[in-house]
């Protein structure tokens, strides 16, 4: 994969307007005035057809950016002029968010460009095609579902694990005719396992596709861009990059709510006679934060996580006397969270609490401040949680930090010199993550690519199966798979078909069956069913018990730990599956990779890394 740079400093002569029909041009100029500089850039690359990776600030329009051409095109372009702008048959762009809010944002923002372009169409007498848009994601009625089966929207919201889903059922069979990928903030997708999860889903929708997709990353957070690149193109699509980056107009400072983060003050929310009253920080700052958002118009505050979010909003609203904060965080139900960014957008709430269920991309209006309490988990978070705020061209964006304790000071300090200074963390792309590979191959053997081809009358339904070598080479075009190797893919392959090491892995199910004489794939019984059901992939951060060894086997701690070490007694075991009472977990690595059960000592542990019996170690710490 190539990938190709954009100058900044030399944008073309031509106005990249000239590129749209004259409609959709009259609209935006009306609108919206003059193109911004990711607009510029990034217009004619999307114009050929290039598959294009777009870095600019946040609130300069690079969703309009990348959806603009898409609509002039579906509105006046792509279809045949006696065709009287029928509906298409087929879904045409898929967009990809990885936070459900950010779905529903852009499907509400995009109404307005469609609105304006065909009511001045109208008014001019010119035909054009209104598309539909359908959004697909956990919060979906399935009547919703049912209906894009049967009647495929012209664009597709979604997020990476409903995508997987679609590719795993037979709405499959209405993303044939998918020509545009957007995938949006997708510097938050490159290092994770889901974004592996991704990439592996976007091959396979490459598989079904009747033509070359072109695919667009945006985001403003990414470095290296090449990196990104990579990532978004996979070894067969070069990717044009489009550096549209510039300062963002920052007025941050860290600000201690104590003389002293040492002993900061007592716990107001325990009696004053409790035994366990302490010092606490939150003596002083919800005061601070209630004086602050009483100056302000809107407010987010943004926590870390969400039993912060909703402690931190009930003492806002104690202190206050009235309901002038409200928690968001992606617990909540689809509509308290629907009806939380509205009022917030509406101005009938002062602030809201916010995890980073509100970071990525969401216009959430005019946000006046954005609030961080503790150092924010990154410098990118940082710089996408404070650019909610002024989030439009050349607005400076306003924040304050508030550190908890004194090591929290130093953090904060560093974050906020780097994010004036735009140094945003380096991103590398997850080589091999094997538990993934696990769960896709299922997926795909229960519903390769052939299944969505549409049947001739009178054609009996088709037997779901797939060559190994057409697996290994739809896996292999995927960046974070590039490297693997044809033994480990044989070696999981081996451990989803029954092929286990001895008799004391009896228990374990077979997903697929794996012909070695025919070099084919077809899977067993349930296997569909058992890859709708495990979805996704494992947090970076969960629960992990940590056993003693002997006579009678005991817990010794239940660590929330995020890729942690473990160094305790020699004899201490892990069991990454061995959860408390009453816990459960939809991980797909409970059913698909059990194997990772062996014990092995405590010197080797780690929270995110352990040897499936079976593979061979370097492909292990290839995968992770």
């Amino acid at each position: 994969m190539s990938a190709k740079k954009s100058n900044p400093e030399s944008p073309s002569t031509i106005d990249p307007l000239d590129l749209f029909h004259p409609v959709t041009r009259d609209w935006f100029r009306s609108v919206l005035g003059t193109p911004t500089m990711p607009q510029r850039l990034g217009w004619p690359a999307i114009a050929r057809g290039e598959s294009t990776l777009i870095l600019a600030p946040t609130g300069t329009g690079k969703t309009l950016t990348a959806f603009l051409w898409c609509l002039d095109r579906l509105m006046f372009h792509d279809f045949p002029e006696t065709s009287d702008r029928e509906p298409a048959t087929g879904c045409s762009v898929v967009y990809i968010s990885p936070l459900k809010a950010l779905a529903v944002d852009v499907e509400r923002n995009l109404r307005v460009p469609l609105n304006g372009i065909a009511e001045i169409a109208h008014r001019a007498g010119i035909p054009l095609r209104q598309p539909e848009i359908a959004i697909r994601t956990g919060d979906t009625p399935q009547s919703e579902r049912a209906r894009f089966r049967r009647h495929p929207a012209d664009i597709l919201i979604t997020t990476p694990e409903s995508l997987y889903l679609l590719l795993t059922s037979e709405s499959a069979a209405a993303l044939r005719t998918v020509s545009t990928v957007i995938v949006d903030e997708i510097h938050a997708l490159v290092p994770t396992k889901r974004g592996a999860h991704l990439a592996l889903s976007l091959e396979r929708l490459e598989a079904i596709a009747t033509r070359p997709i072109q695919r667009i990353g945006l985001s403003a957070t990414q470095r290296p861009l090449e990196e990104v690149a990579r990532f978004l193109g996979g070894s067969d699509h070069p990717v044009s990059i489009i550096n549209a980056s510039e300062p963002k107009h920052l007025q941050l400072k860290v600000e201690v709510s104590v003389e002293d983060l040492k002993t900061p003050g007592s716990d107001p929310s325990l009696p004053p006679d409790s035994p366990q009253k302490r010092a606490s920080i939150w003596t002083t700052i919800p005061p601070r934060l209630l004086a602050i958002i009483r100056q302000r118009q809107s407010t987010i505050i943004f926590v870390n996580n969400r039993r912060t979010a909703e402690r931190l909003a009930a003492l806002v609203n104690d202190l206050a006397q009235e309901p002038l904060a409200r928690a968001h965080h992606g617990s909540l139900a689809a509509a308290q969270r629907s009806e939380i960014e509205t009022q917030l957008k509406q101005g009938q709430i002062r602030a809201v609490v916010a995890t980073s269920s509100l970071e990525l991309g969401i216009d959430m209006g005019a946000i006046d401040l954005v609030i961080q309490i503790e150092s924010p988990p990154s410098v990118a978070a940082g710089m996408q949680r404070i650019g909610r705020a002024g989030h439009k061209v050349g607005v400076t964006s306003e924040g304050i930090i508030f550190p908890k304790y004194r090591a929290d000071l130093i953090a904060c300090s560093a974050v906020t010199r780097a994010m004036h200074e735009g140094h945003v963390e380096a991103t590398s792309i997850l080589r091999n993550p094997l538990d993934v590979l696990a769960q896709q191959i299922v997926a795909t053997v229960a519903h390769p690519p052939a299944l969505s081809e549409p049947r001739l009358k009178g054609q009996p339904p088709r037997e779901p199966a797939i060559s190994t070598d057409e697996l290994y080479n739809l896996v292999r075009r995927a960046a974070p798979f590039t490297t693997l190797t044809r033994a480990t893919f044989f070696n999981v392959l081996d451990l989803l078909s029954g092929k286990y090491p001895s008799d004391e892995f009896a228990e374990l199910r077979p997903r697929i069956t794996w012909d070695r004489e025919a070099n084919l794939l077809t899977p067993r019984e349930g296997a569909k069913s058992l890859a709708i059901l495990n979805a996704g992939t494992i947090p970076d951060r969960g629960l992990y018990g940590v056993f003693l060894s002997g006579a009678h086997k005991s817990r010794f701690v239940s660590a929330n730990s995020t890729k942690k070490w473990f160094s305790n007694p020699a004899s201490a075991k892990f069991s990454p599956w061995a959860l408390p009472p009453g816990a459960s977990t939809k991980s797909p690595m409970t059913r698909f990779t059990s194997l990772l059960r062996p014990e092995r000592p405590a010197s080797s542990l780690s929270g995110m890394a352990t040897r499936p019996a079976g593979l061979s170690s370097s492909a292990v710490a290839s995968a992770h």
